[in-house]
């Protein structure tokens, strides 16, 4: 147990301080002298032990009656091991603008709100921590931990399976831990809000895996300049979230991954960089299974890597020139509406002149064939009240669909498409039917042919007989009545009998196919 006796002069007033709350201000008001990089050239009249503020946050001098102790202290150089791991802490700490020897170790313990701004700090512990309050690192920098006795790997701020009932506030802070985790936050509980603005920088992997953030986490302008030794840069694979704000310049130089995320009001990229990897080939956002209401990716530029969102879920989708890369995964994404940006106002994308064609060209940038997108397309094309641009989507699905069938379905595949559009094209059928009608009229009006039974049966009509011999059901009485004996017309009837039963069949197959699901 530390005497008074024993504490040196800025430690004598700080204890002094410490029941009534006042604040210590060991900073000499010289900008270039108090800067918390330079701390660790301070000497003995600025520097503090840790261990005399761990001893004051116990209780070691407890406050005085109408004041509410607290333990502030600026422009000091903590020597020693700031340890409170496992502590009851009632005191809240407020320091600024200090420069740490050793790491901060907040490990399992029960603390109020916790203050470390403008500061140096080699590492923060706080795992499975409990802080009733806010806990602010804005403009501090926090540097990587030689290792985390959970994580095993170095980690700069830990805060797995924490609890803050207020909200993170990294506002201007630097966190580093090259090669390994910056933020290790899995399971973390936030209550209130995580604000990373204002020049928000990291170097490492932003981890928080399963977090619950009711006050939404906004990372706007956030630089996340260095990824993890996976060559992710921010990981929040089923976390839970009312907002989640990445825009404004947000930049990411690593995956950003956002798998089984649910977020309950908007997801937003509005101006952001998503440079991926920096091998060129790993993903810049992966993303499947993820829910939100308002999906706004709308990025400054293209994405560098590719773009998963399959099995993602959102209510509206807005776009632009600049979201997608030459690779999407979108098997199995649902949305109900797409937005674009025109004359500054977001509208939503039906009506275009080249609407269809961009959304085919957006489905056809994911590998391989499935349905669903472009089923997913069509639905939504229907709900705006555009058949005809469903349709084409829909026929557009039959031809990719094509390109993956043994040769003789793709020939058939080419007959649907040329004689009735799969379907989707019903009028195709009737002008191949005017085409060869016409086609057999003048041709047979031009040569008289010989009657089957001569003096029976009706005259010989030229425009009936060529519809007699392209309709395969029934009859007109004109093709049994009489015959050519010019080989040639002979094999133009043939023709078009044959034509008859291929238009027919593809008629039939087409509309059974339109009147399906698809």
């Amino acid at each position: 147990m530390l005497s008074y006796d024993e504490l040196t002069s800025p430690e004598r007033e700080l204890w002094d301080a410490f029941p009534e709350g006042r604040r210590v201000d060991l900073r000499t008001g010289v900008p270039e002298e108090d800067r918390a990089a330079e701390g660790g050239r301070w000497g003995p009249e600025r520097t503090v032990r840790a261990a005399v503020m761990v001893a004051l946050l116990l209780g070691a001098n407890t406050g005085q009656p109408g004041a509410v102790a607290c333990l502030r202290l600026a422009g000091a150089r903590i020597s020693g091991h700031l340890n409170l791991a496992g502590a009851q802490v009632a005191y809240a700490l407020w320091l600024e603008d200090c420069w740490f020897e050793e790491s901060v170790d907040l490990l399992g313990a029960s603390a109020q709100t916790v203050v470390i701004t403008g500061s140096h700090v080699p590492g923060i512990e706080a795992y499975a921590a409990c802080i009733e309050g806010t806990l602010d690192l804005r403009r501090s920098v926090v540097e990587s931990l030689a290792s985390s006795p959970f994580n095993h790997v170095s980690t700069a701020l830990s805060l797995s399976d924490a609890r803050v009932t207020g909200g993170m506030l990294l506002n201007g802070t630097e966190i580093s831990a090259p090669g390994g985790w910056a933020v290790a936050a899995g399971g973390l509980v936030m209550e209130g809000g995580v604000t990373c603005r204002g020049g928000f920088v990291v170097r490492g992997e932003v981890r928080l895996l399963g977090a619950q953030l009711p006050g939404g986490l906004f990372m706007k302008g956030a630089q996340l300049v260095s990824p993890g030794p996976r060559g992710v840069a921010l990981a929040l694979d089923n976390a839970v979230a009312s907002t989640l704000d990445f825009s404004d310049g947000f930049m990411a130089n690593g995956t950003v991954r956002l798998r089984g995320a649910r977020i309950s009001n908007n997801l937003t990229f509005e101006g952001a960089v998503l440079n991926g990897p920096p091998d060129g080939r790993s993903p810049s956002l992966v993303a499947p299974l993820m829910q939100a209401v308002d999906f706004d990716f709308t990025l400054a530029r293209s994405p560098s890597g590719s773009v998963d969102l399959r099995g993602a879920q959102v209510s509206n989708l807005h776009d632009s020139d600049h979201s997608w890369p030459d690779v999407v995964e979108l098997d199995g994404f649902g949305y109900g509406s797409i937005k674009v940006e025109e004359g500054g106002e977001r509208r939503e994308a039906v009506g275009r002149r080249d609407s269809v064609a961009r959304r085919v060209a957006w489905i056809r940038r994911s590998p391989g064939y499935s349905p669903q997108p472009y089923e997913q397309l069509a639905s939504w094309y229907r709900k705006a009240g555009h058949d005809d641009d469903a349709r084409r989507v829909l026929l557009a699905k039959q031809r990719h669909r094509r390109r993956t069938l043994p040769w003789a379905a793709r020939m058939w595949g080419h007959l649907l498409d040329a004689t009735v559009g799969y379907g989707y094209r019903p009028w195709l059928a009737g002008v191949w039917l005017l085409a060869l009608t016409l086609l057999g009229t003048l041709s047979f009006s031009a040569h008289s042919p010989s009657p089957v039974k001569p003096g029976e049966g009706a005259p010989f009509q030229p425009v009936v007989y060529t519809l007699d011999l392209l309709v395969p059901i029934g009859g007109l009485g004109q093709r049994t009545a009489w015959y050519w004996p010019n080989d040639g017309l002979q094999w133009l009837a043939y023709l078009l009998i044959a034509f008859g039963w291929v238009l027919t069949t593809a008629v039939i197959a087409g509309v059974t196919r339109a009147l399906q699901k698809n």
